[in-house]
């Protein structure tokens, strides 16, 4: 199950699974807290996570770019997990609304310090032939933290402690968990470094344009999973049962990762991807015409297969279109590719949702979604395997 993961692919998944246990600890509860706590209005968490969101997206280019004109990347993933473990419990000691801002955005900062190299670091670690199974099985981690986390929380609140910041501290130690593990176990991959006079990052090669302008027009239909969840209470599904469906849609994504994954590593990444995309416009379809809270369910488990065939594969597929010395700037311009179209898809899909209704902005993300595809499918660009 586990051959061709190698020692580096492992502990970054651990890194991830305890990164996520820590931050899901804290982000299910934000809400509640900068509302009931500190008393701001909707439109003051909707500010705190734009900026948070959009410093991450830039870092995460700057980042990629950056790693692929220095030898090691690992110092790159460990100041950003650093700093992401460090600030966020921080969150504890807020007594306004500002200080939250100030927390998720050097949280966010680690984030976009860390991602694109840590995602050339796994493709450094990783066979050509097994980096769809490498990928699926990193984001499967991330999912399963993404299931512990809010469950750990739940379970501190209901039977051990009485208010959310202690929550928040407690949120550190998987953090630092996870740094250590990097600090003591990541090893530094030889890459290709760019010939003397090269500028790599500050424009893509052109099978990597074309692929992530086709990304780009998807993202744009990809609203924020959030309505999804007013959709699902919609249909009648009551606020002690969403979290129970959050967890389960994770669950999904968490089993589906790794089998698509190395399933793209047999068959080819773009048909899984393409198929991916269109599981993605049928569920986007089925939630426009949903009419009861089982549908809703099942939609939920038929969604999370769109995330198993195409977050590890993605990237995966990158991989192989990126040239060994432009891998970290590839990721970086894929990470703020998705990045920036993930803003205006959520206020575009949510202009649609109330100037019209529910069924043209899903309607809207479908069709899209197959566009997409049909553009991949046509005129996307064939993978070259590079051994480096």
């Amino acid at each position: 199950m586990f051959s061709g993961i190698s020692g580096n692919v492992l502990i970054l998944g651990l890194v991830s699974l305890l990164t996520d246990i820590s931050s899901e600890m804290i982000y299910p509860l934000l809400p509640l807290f900068v509302t009931s706590v500190l008393g701001a209005g909707p439109a003051i968490l909707g500010m705190i996570e734009g900026v948070a969101e959009s410093t991450a997206a830039l870092l995460k280019l700057v980042s990629g770019i950056v790693s692929d004109r220095v030898e090691g990347r690992k110092g790159l993933v460990v100041a950003g997990y650093g700093l992401s473990s460090l600030s966020r419990p921080l969150v504890a000691m807020a007594a306004s609304p500002l200080f939250v801002l100030l927390v998720r955005f050097f949280d966010r900062i680690g984030k976009g310090i860390r991602t694109s190299p840590r995602d050339a670091l796994i493709a450094d670690s990783t066979d050509a032939a097994m980096r769809g199974k490498a990928f699926g099985f990193h984001r499967s981690l991330d999912h399963t933290g993404a299931i512990v986390g809010p469950l750990l929380a739940t379970g501190l609140l209901a039977w051990f402690v009485s208010d959310l910041r202690t929550v928040f501290w407690l949120a550190a130690i998987p953090g630092f968990a996870a740094v250590i593990l990097i600090v003591i176990k990541v090893r530094d991959m030889p890459h290709s470094m760019p010939v003397a006079g090269a500028r790599p990052g500050i424009s893509p090669g052109k099978n990597i344009r074309v692929y992530l302008l086709i990304l780009l027009l998807f993202t744009l239909g990809n609203s924020s999973d959030a309505f999804l969840l007013l959709r699902a209470g919609q249909m009648g599904v009551t606020p002690t049962r969403i979290p129970l469906l959050w967890t389960f849609f994770h669950v999904v994504k968490m089993l589906a990762a790794m089998p698509f994954g190395t399933l793209s590593d047999r068959i080819g990444r773009r048909g899984v991807i393409i198929a991916g995309w269109g599981v993605y416009a049928l569920a986007y379809a089925g939630f426009g015409l949903v009419s009861s809270e089982l549908q809703i369910w099942l939609l939920f488990a038929w969604y999370g297969l769109f995330y198993g065939m195409t977050e590890g594969v993605e990237k995966a597929y990158l991989s192989d279109l990126a040239r060994p010395e432009e891998r970290g700037s590839a990721f970086g311009w894929y990470n703020f590719a998705v990045g920036i179209g993930a803003l205006p898809a959520s206020i575009i899909f949510g202009l649609i949702w109330q100037k019209i209704s529910p069924q043209a902005a899903f309607g809207f993300g479908a069709g899209l979604a197959l566009l997409a595809a049909l553009l991949l499918l046509v005129a996307g660009p064939r993978p070259v395997r590079h051994t480096g």
